[in-house]
Formats: structure tokens, C-alpha cells, sequence
């Protein structure tokens, strides 16, 4: 309640010392403008600059960057399979010896 009693206060001695003080509320204004234009302004044209730059970044990596690779097939071809086949029977064979072979030596 007391925010709003201040709040209320605050507004009607703001609008009393606004009229009051009418004159100089303009001579503030009227040096207060340029000061805005020219921070606003510099502010502008800097993050023009800024954007400029990275467009011309953005650029230079697009003219220079590589094509991307070209993905594999997505399926083995029947000449893969087959090869890979055959591979994998011959371990299957190795596999087989090599336990024979430990079962014969746990033997003796």
C-alpha cells in the first residue's frame, strides 16, 4: 500500500515540477537529443561494420571449403559379400584348429 501512496506522490510532484519547470525540461531535451542521435549513431554504424565483417568471413570459408565426401554405398555389393563371406568361413576354420589344437595339448 505504501508503494502505491509513493508511487501516486511521485507522479503528481512530477507533473507539478514538469509544468513548473517547462522551460528548462526544453533546454534539457534539446541538448539531450544530439547526445542520443550520435550514441546511437556510432552504435549503428559499428554493428554494421561488424555484420559486414562477418558476411565477408562467412564468405571466404564458403569459396574455400571442400566439397563434403562422398558417402559410401549403403549396401555391400554382391562381390563385397561374397569376399567377406569367404573371410569369415576361413577364421571360422582357423578358429576351429586352434581349439582342436588346445584341446589336443590340455590331452597330453
Amino acid at each position: 500500500m505504501t508503494a502505491l501512496a509513493g508511487g501516486i506522490g511521485a507522479l503528481v510532484l512530477g507533473l507539478i515540477l514538469l509544468i513548473v519547470w517547462w522551460g528548462h525540461f526544453l533546454t534539457v531535451l534539446a541538448g539531450a537529443i544530439p547526445i542520443v542521435l550520435l550514441i546511437g549513431g556510432a552504435l549503428a554504424a559499428y554493428l554494421g561494420y561488424e555484420e559486414r565483417k562477418d558476411q565477408q568471413q562467412i564468405e571466404k570459408e564458403m569459396n574455400s571449403a571442400t566439397p563434403p565426401p562422398v558417402p559410401p554405398e549403403p549396401y555391400p555389393t554382391q562381390e563385397e559379400f561374397n569376399r567377406v563371406k569367404e573371410e569369415s568361413e576361413k577364421y571360422k576354420k582357423e578358429v576351429e584348429e586352434l581349439q582342436k589344437k588346445l584341446k589336443n595339448d590340455q590331452d597330453e
